[in-house]
């Protein structure tokens, strides 16, 4: 369980015609350290309403179960300060679902950004409120304790216990990883936009479905054709709604498509001032958290050290470049690139599709907990503590803890397995624990830090 803890609950007021939103913060990390109830913002937005759908939608992934409906989830949005605009994040409770709502530079009006990142409470009372803002309502947003409430901590607070289950933690991990592998894949108009979102199903259907630009707009298709984008769970963008009166574009974004495989997808509308993107998991049965694109970097000891380098240059930046990193730390780009999957691992670092770049932020869970409870990565790494490891050149051996021999074998850096886990995914949800456990028992073996038989001898 997570204890989030507010000085009072948020609330929507109005006074001398001016609403005025006040979002309560949580125990957060700042650039002055960990702080009870840190303040990222005070001014206006220039589009009232349309911020308000946007942090109803992150809201409603927040609450919502895609997989299993009959089940609910409570997860209060995460609020990130970079200096130069405010990111609300979310995911989805049975972990397929990243929701994301930028306020740019041009959304904000009369305030600095702080740096930060932190909880933010958005109760049902503060729903309704938010649903009824008009047009033409000014809308002045605090983003933590006014200075009242910083003077009387001691008063009421409300606090909340919320299930954090290990899934969720690791999708955040996940999703990073897989939308630095997106492209944009298609751009449409406001018109076509809204003309596409609204023929979408509201209920789930079988199978992964697929679209192709055609024609400014998008149709499906019945294969993966090149430049086809996955749309899995179609139903899953239903929290887009809430934002289409005023969008400006939609944008697609997936990686290039390679077999028949269902792919992760991010679906991004563009707003007067913001984006909102939802990025989703390649079934609406599949979370994030199984996908394994960062089992690699947990298990590099080089990539555990250089994200420790890494870290201390991060200064909440809302766009990471990873060349500049690289001439700062004096490391190859690819150990940056590696260094940050490791620290997205911990919630330290997020992806952004619009941007093609990380942004820096802390989210207040414990660094080691993905890694702890990552059952390939713990199981692979027990594989090479009992001494189940046998190389021999390009092929590796593997003995189970049932006494079934797996061959995995080197093909050019990309590793195959004979193992049923292999056969069902082939790769597609990175490596298995045998190959995990070969390419660990391979780095150790050059480092010389580990005996494992090669080529036939012990060494």
């Amino acid at each position: 369980m997570q204890a989030v803890a507010y000085t009072r609950s948020s609330a929507l007021e109005s006074s001398a015609g001016v609403r005025r939103l006040g979002l309560e913060t949580s125990r957060g990390a700042t650039p002055r350290g960990v702080e009870d109830h840190p303040r990222f913002f005070t001014g206006f937005l220039t589009s009232p309403q349309v911020a308000s759908a946007g942090l109803l939608a992150v809201a409603d992934v927040a609450v919502a179960r895609y997989h299993q409906q009959q089940l609910r989830a409570s997860l209060d949005p995460v609020v990130t300060g970079n200096g130069d605009r405010l990111r609300f994040e979310s995911f989805s409770g049975c972990g397929g679902v990243y929701a994301r709502l930028d306020v740019l530079e041009s959304g904000l009006d009369g305030g600095e950004v702080g740096h930060g990142t932190t909880n933010v409470d958005v109760n049902n009372p503060l729903r309704e409120a938010l649903s009824r803002i008009g047009s033409d309502d000014p809308l002045h947003l605090r983003v933590g304790p006014d200075e009242m409430a910083v003077t009387t901590l001691d008063g009421p607070v409300v606090e909340k216990r919320v299930p954090l289950p290990d899934r969720w933690l690791r999708g955040f991990a996940e999703a990073q990883v897989i939308s630095a592998g997106f492209d944009l894949r298609a751009e449409l108009t406001a018109v076509e936009a809204v003309r596409f979102l609204r023929s979408l199903p509201r209920s789930g259907g079988r199978g992964a479905q697929w679209v192709v630009p055609a024609g400014g707009g998008l149709r499906p298709t019945t294969r993966p054709v090149p430049g086809a984008v996955c749309l899995p769970g179609p139903e899953r963008l239903i929290a887009l709604q809430r934002v289409l009166r005023r969008a400006t574009a939609l944008r697609v974004y997936g990686p290039r498509v390679e077999g028949a495989a269902a792919t992760a997808s991010a679906w991004e509308v563009a707003l007067p001032g913001m984006r909102l993107t939802l990025t989703l998991s390649p079934e609406a049965s599949r979370g994030f958290s199984g996908e394994g694109g960062v089992l690699d970097a947990l298990s590099s000891d080089a990539a555990a050290e250089d994200a420790e380098l890494v870290s201390v240059l991060l200064a909440w930046e809302p766009r990471i470049d990873v060349e500049d990193l690289s001439a700062a730390s004096g490391l190859p780009a690819d150990r940056v690139r590696a260094a940050l999957v490791r620290l997205g691992t911990s919630g330290r670092v997020g992806y952004d599709t619009a941007e093609a770049a990380y942004f820096h932020r802390e989210l207040p869970y414990d660094a080691d907990r993905v890694e702890r409870h990552n059952p390939r990565l713990r199981a692979a790494r027990a594989l090479l503590a009992a001494d189940s490891v046998a190389l021999d050149g390009a092929l590796g051996t593997v003995t189970a803890e049932d006494g079934h021999v797996h061959r995995v074998r080197d093909d050019a850096g990309r590793l195959s397995c004979s193992c049923l886990w292999w056969a069902r995914y082939r790769g597609g949800r990175g490596p298995c624990k045998h190959a995990l456990a070969v390419r660990m028992a391979k780095r150790e073996a050059v480092a010389g830090r580990t005996k494992v038989l090669v080529d036939g001898g012990a060494r």
